[in-house]
């Protein structure tokens, strides 16, 4: 994992939770949190370098000996990071943790010590996963989780006895696919761990297994959003949800994978494959060959000092829809989608004189990218509702005030 000692420090994300203890919870119950980003550039990093490297993490994952692994190697983007504070124990101690729907295993203990109450139960079992250049190790125990105002017992969480690599938050809170859980336990390591997302939903506390995802632009000024639990929040969309079942090609299927055909403008093809949609990752990353394709589409060249595709002012003029076919259904970003925030150039190494493009080079060809050829990250989610529906194995999009709006 890339260290977040980061010297360049563009806005801050955190994510606003009040617990509130209840008794009893109705299966109608949801919980929504307000999110404020964090947008963290480590020094000599790019944002390409960054989101490559997540890339690489997320693919060696779930190929390097699949059936015995020593801890699970999932990875979290320091670029860009999400936080929420999440009770733990009666009375709950609150920890910060990064969200991360790239990696399941929630744990604690990187920064604030796990502490201990009457709910907590410590396990027979040992829990250990690597981030890249980062890791944590330690002891599952069972314990109650307050998100928001939903409570939930006995939780399976990993509690930190040594941890790497992660600075400035507590721990991470897992909301990918239970299955990246498989092979983190020792000496059970081919038990899966329930998430917060699947026991809220057991427990009767939400009424579909559903987490809802909404991000503001970057371009706005103190970047919001919110994570919804239980359904997804129709007063943040312009449209219904529309939903896809997830991909079956590995290792894309393993994650929150989909099977999608990108083009731009009315005709020109760029790709058609599996990859995965992740909000850890910042940029729209495409196979070398896509990305080519679209690079001579858009006439774009590549900045050394950025990592993006940059542009003129008058060739962003000419910029087209980037358009994504996903089930049937096309998502497009307009040209103003596809630049990076242009009052943040400056602090990414770039030039005002400059247009940079969000989309950036996964670094593997298409045909050799190993089941995964894209990943749609923020820059695509900020301008569209995201649902990721466990129970059902599908992912959902909608429109959100933002899909069209002029804002970077």
């Amino acid at each position: 994992m890339l260290s977040f000692n980061a010297l360049l420090s563009l806005c801050t994300l955190a994510v606003a939770a009040v617990a509130s203890p209840i008794q009893s919870q109705s299966r109608s119950a949801k919980t929504s949190l307000s999110i404020v980003r964090r947008f963290d550039l480590p020094f000599g990093q790019t944002i390409a370098d960054i989101d490559r490297a997540r890339a690489q993490a997320l693919v060696q994952a779930v190929t390097s000996g699949k059936d015995k692994r020593d801890g699970r190697v999932v990875a979290t983007n320091t670029n860009v990071s999400y936080t929420a504070s999440i009770g733990v124990g009666n009375p709950p101690t609150q920890y910060n943790l990064l969200i991360d729907t790239g990696s399941s295993n929630t744990w604690v203990g990187a920064g604030r010590r796990y502490v201990e109450t009457s709910t907590s139960r410590k396990t027979s079992q040992g829990v250990s996963v690597s981030y890249g250049s980062g890791s944590f190790s330690g002891n599952e125990y069972d314990d109650q989780v307050t998100i928001g105002n939903l409570i939930i017992a006995n939780q399976s969480i990993g509690v930190a006895t040594r941890s790497r690599g992660l600075y400035n938050v507590d721990g991470i809170l897992g909301l990918g696919p239970i299955g990246l859980t498989k092979g983190t336990l020792s000496p059970n390591s081919q038990r899966t761990i329930p998430t917060v997302v699947d026991n809220l939903f057991s427990q009767g506390s939400i009424s579909s297994a559903e987490l809802g995802i909404f991000f503001g632009p970057s371009g706005l000024l103190g970047g919001h959003g919110e994570l919804s639990f239980g359904a997804p929040d129709a007063v943040l969309t312009n449209g219904d949800v529309s939903y896809v079942p997830l991909t079956k090609t590995f290792p894309a299927s393993e994650y929150w994978g989909i099977d999608q055909t990108i083009t731009y403008g009315p005709s020109t093809s760029i790709l058609t494959g599996a990859g995965i949609v992740d909000t850890d990752t910042t940029l729209v990353l495409l196979a070398t060959d896509a990305f080519q394709k679209y690079q001579k589409a858009t006439g774009a060249v590549l900045d050394k000092s950025t990592g993006l595709l940059r542009i003129t002012n008058d060739q962003y003029e000419s910029l087209q829809n980037l358009n994504f076919s996903v089930g049937g259904k096309t998502y497009y970003l307009t040209r103003n989608a596809q630049i990076f925030p242009r009052n943040l150039n400056i602090r990414i190494g770039g030039s005002s004189m400059y247009v940079y493009l969000i989309v950036a080079d996964l670094g593997e060809l298409s045909g050799t990218a190993k089941g995964l050829s894209f990943i749609n990250g923020y820059t695509f989610l900020e301008r569209y509702y995201s649902v990721y529906d466990t129970k059902n194995k599908r992912i959902g999009f909608a429109p959100t005030p933002y899909t069209d709006a002029d804002i970077n």
